[in-house]
This record gives structure tokens, C-alpha cells and sequence, in this order.
């Protein structure tokens, strides 16, 4: 029987679409390890299996710095919360958002000391492609939600990939709930907040978004080496991809998956003339 062009359109969407379907875990249990931060860590699911899982939503504080990756990080994250001039010298800024990144790890243990709920639909969640970690939504013995809760303590800032929520929320929705819940530990002085120089956030921000344009600039002139599959491919990896920065490279995981090129459209910040541009970078393999 000779199936038509619409039908297998449909047969080979539908693994795509199953694969997006939140699924609902009950009864996790925390696993302790040395390297957890607050917004990633391993747990061990009913079945025996342990996985490692990445927030959707929340950022903690990097405090395990074991490349120039991770240095990076935190330098935008000292800017973003606006204590890169904290003390007298760069290493107290440095210090204390470590000892920030260190009190969120210890205070997700607290939170999953009882067994908890994950919504996961095993989307990759790697930031690097030397480990994997699936994104996940984490809801706590007594119902209420880890990201927010690491967000309105101070203790991660709303930011990275969201997606629709286990109650039915838009994305979008979710995020700026988030963002609320962020506004709120400001004006409350939570967690990094309570160090932020008020005068100089505004400052501190701008460079970042210089340094992010001279990066898009320079990753401009960079020849990738090989392509990459946009539903499986890490932040890092669409990061090599000329005119993909950090920001394009997390908007395209959060819109996963795509069954085409053109699905890329509805990426926010890629048009028509960058799919030109990164399409020789792409594979569907």
C-alpha cells in the first residue's frame, strides 16, 4: 500500500510529538554528589535509573569552575545581578558568587530531602557535550515549584530555556512568572540581591551586551567543522555554528523539535536570511 505524502508527513511527525509530551515521575529521590549546583543535579528514579536533570527557567550561581566556559559564566552572571564590584578586589565578587552558587546547591538539597515530583519530557539539557542532562520541571514534597522557589530567594536568576508547564501554562507565562517572582527578591533584597550595586547594575549589563556582540562577531568568523542535528545538538554546539550565540542557541532548544528547516522560523531572533546563513551547519540525521 503506497501511503500518501500527508500521511507520512504525520507518521514521521508523530515520534517528535510523543517525544514532546511532558511525563510525570512521582516519588524521586534526591542523589548527593559533590559537583550538584542548585538548578542541576542526579536523582534516582522509581525504576532504579538515575538521571541527571537541568531546570527549565532558574540559573544558579556557577561555583564548580573547571574551564574558561565556566568563568565566563559566572562573570555574566556577577553582572547580571549586579556584584561584580562587590568588595575591594575581584576575587571577593568572585567569593561570594561562589559561596551564592554553593548556599543554592545545599538549600535544593534541603528542598528534595523528601521524595518529589519530576515533569521531563528527556529533552538533551547539555549545556556541553561531554555530559548529558535532561530538562526538567521539579516539584517538591509539599507542591511547589524549584525553580520559582531558587528564583523569589535570590539564590538563581530567571533566565534559560522554559517551556509549557505541567498545569497547562504557556511558556511564556511561565517565564514571566519567573521574572516576577525576580522582581519581587530584589525589591526584598534576597539571596544576591541583597549585595547588588544599585548604581552600577545598569553599567555592568551593557557590558555584557557588548561582550555578547563582540562574541557573536567573532564566532562570525569562525568556520564550523562539522553539522548538527538542532534537535539533539547542545548549547555549546549550536554555539560553534556562525551567527549563533548564547541566546539563539537556548531560544532553539526551548523550541524543539523540528521535523524542518523552515521550523527554524519560529525561533525568535532567526529569520529567513539566518537560516540561509546556518543551514549547512544543520543535519536531520
Amino acid at each position: 500500500m503506497r501511503l500518501s505524502p500527508l500521511l507520512l508527513y504525520l507518521l514521521l511527525l508523530l515520534p517528535l510529538l510523543r517525544a514532546s509530551e511532558l511525563h510525570t515521575i512521582t516519588d524521586v529521590r534526591l542523589v548527593p554528589t559533590d559537583w550538584a549546583d542548585g538548578d542541576s543535579f542526579r536523582v534516582r528514579f522509581p525504576d532504579g535509573n538515575e538521571h541527571t536533570l537541568r531546570l527549565y527557567g532558574a540559573d544558579c550561581f556557577e561555583w564548580h569552575l573547571t574551564d574558561d566556559y565556566d568563568v565566563r559564566r559566572l562573570r555574566t552572571q556577577r553582572r547580571y545581578f549586579g556584584i561584580s564590584s562587590f568588595g575591594t578586589s575581584p576575587s571577593e565578587s568572585i567569593h561570594l558568587a561562589k559561596s551564592i552558587g554553593e548556599a543554592a546547591a545545599l538549600q535544593t538539597r534541603a528542598w528534595l530531602s523528601q521524595p518529589f515530583t519530576v515533569h521531563t519530557t528527556f529533552a538533551d539539557g547539555r549545556g556541553s557535550p561531554h555530559y548529558k542532562r535532561i530538562y526538567a520541571f521539579v516539584t517538591t514534597s509539599d507542591g511547589q515549584d524549584l525553580a520559582t522557589l531558587l528564583v523569589e530567594n535570590g539564590l538563581a536568576r530567571a533566565y534559560g530555556v522554559v517551556r509549557s508547564t505541567p498545569t497547562g501554562e504557556s511558556h511564556e507565562n511561565y517565564r514571566e512568572q519567573l521574572k516576577d517572582a525576580e522582581l519581587i527578591a530584589a525589591r526584598k533584597s534576597k539571596g544576591a540581591w541583597a549585595y547588588t550595586d544599585w548604581d552600577r547594575l545598569p553599567q555592568e549589563r551593557q557590558q555584557q551586551r557588548q561582550e555578547e556582540e563582540e562574541n557573536k562577531i567573532a564566532l562570525g568568523t569562525q568556520i564550523a567543522t562539522q553539522s548538527v542535528n538542532p534537535n539533539t545538538a547542545s548549547r555549546d554546539e549550536l554555539m560553534r555554528i556562525p551567527n549563533i550565540g548564547e541566546v539563539t542557541a537556548l531560544a532553539i532548544v526551548e523550541g524543539r523539535p523540528y521535523t524542518s528547516l523552515n521550523d527554524l522560523n519560529r525561533v525568535h531572533g532567526i529569520g529567513p536570511k539566518t537560516i540561509a546563513k546556518i543551514s549547512p551547519w544543520l543535519n536531520w540525521e
